[in-house]
């Protein structure tokens, strides 16, 4: 005949233990939303950006010399300009900056 072992309650489901007086030590926590106002230094952005106020600028600069002919050249194309630019560059900006 086989010797059949006994087990007890508390061998196989032990009680849970009290909580320790101690504190749980700090964590750090990193955000996973990668928006930063730093994300606007982006270089595709800066130069889209340099270049649109470079020719605005230049616009100023031929305004004051008195050249208004082609100081309105410049103002139709920067009509169609400014707004592709912008949309543009928040589209980008969207685009690779996701939240």
């Amino acid at each position: 005949m086989r010797k059949t072992k006994e087990f007890t309650f508390r061998k196989i489901f032990p009680l849970p233990h009290k909580a320790s007086p101690t504190r749980p030590r700090p964590f750090k926590a990193y955000s996973f939303v990668p928006f930063s106002p730093l994300a606007m230094l982006d270089p595709t952005i800066l130069t889209l950006g340099s270049i649109v106020l470079g020719i605005a600028i230049i616009e100023r600069i031929l305004e004051r010399w008195g050249v208004i002919d082609l100081v309105d050249q410049f103002a139709k194309v920067m009509r169609f300009i400014l707004p592709v630019t912008f949309y543009g560059a928040l589209f980008y900006f969207f685009a690779i900056f996701m939240f």
